[in-house]
Formats: C-alpha cells, structure tokens, sequence
C-alpha cells in the first residue's frame, strides 16, 4: 500500500484545514486508516483513524470536538478536516494504514505533511 498525503499549510489559530491521504497498490477494504502527528521535541503521537468497512472511528482525546476523519471508499481516500485549530496542533502529519481492523494503523505510511497554526 502506498499513501499520499496532502492539504498541510499555514493557518492562523481558530481556522480550519483539510487533510488528505489517497492509498494506492490494494483497496484498503477491510482495513483501517489514520493520522499521527510529530512536533518539535515530541514523539509521534496518534490522532485519528477510521475503519474502511464498517466506519468506525478513534480519535485522541485532544482532538475530539475538533477533528473529523471521514473516508470515501470508491477513492481508497480518507480525510481529516481539522477545525478550531490551536497552534499546539503544529506538527507533521502523516498518514497510516493497515489491512486489518485496528484502532491504531501503523502497518503503511505516507510521507510527513505540514500543519503549521500561528497564534
């Protein structure tokens, strides 16, 4: 499975911003997506992920009420729209799968792309 990620940028705090991740190579039926984030001086941390079968989705506490992940089948694409962001939000964002049902994807893995939140 091949991940794409994109949508990261600069936006000021409150704003909103879109992320896309489109998997190519196999169908991510039955299997799950997911985004994770790494700051500056900080490990990388889960945020979000949904399951491709039955749509089932994880957040990480902080982000609850915030962020909403969403997929679309036919596209093998799944999405993070991100509201009332905070400038803790900064952080490279990547993108993750696996062929199974899990609550944390980390079999596959896109390339980092940028969320910057400026206060």
């Amino acid at each position: 499975v091949q991940l794409q990620a994109s949508g990261g940028g600069v936006v000021q705090a409150g704003g909103s911003m879109r992320l896309t991740c489109t998997a190519s190579g196999r169908t991510l039926s039955g299997g799950t997506m997911g985004w994770y984030r790494s700051a500056p001086g900080k490990g990388r941390e889960f945020v979000a992920a949904i399951s491709w079968s039955d749509g089932d989705i994880y957040y990480e506490d902080s982000v609850k009420g915030r962020f909403t992940m969403s997929r679309d089948n036919a596209e093998n694409t799944g999405y993070l729209q991100m509201s009332n962001l905070k400038p803790e939000d900064t952080a490279l964002y990547y993108c993750a799968a696996a062929t199974g049902k899990t609550a944390r994807p980390t079999s596959y893995w896109g390339q980092g792309t940028q969320v910057t939140v400026s206060s």
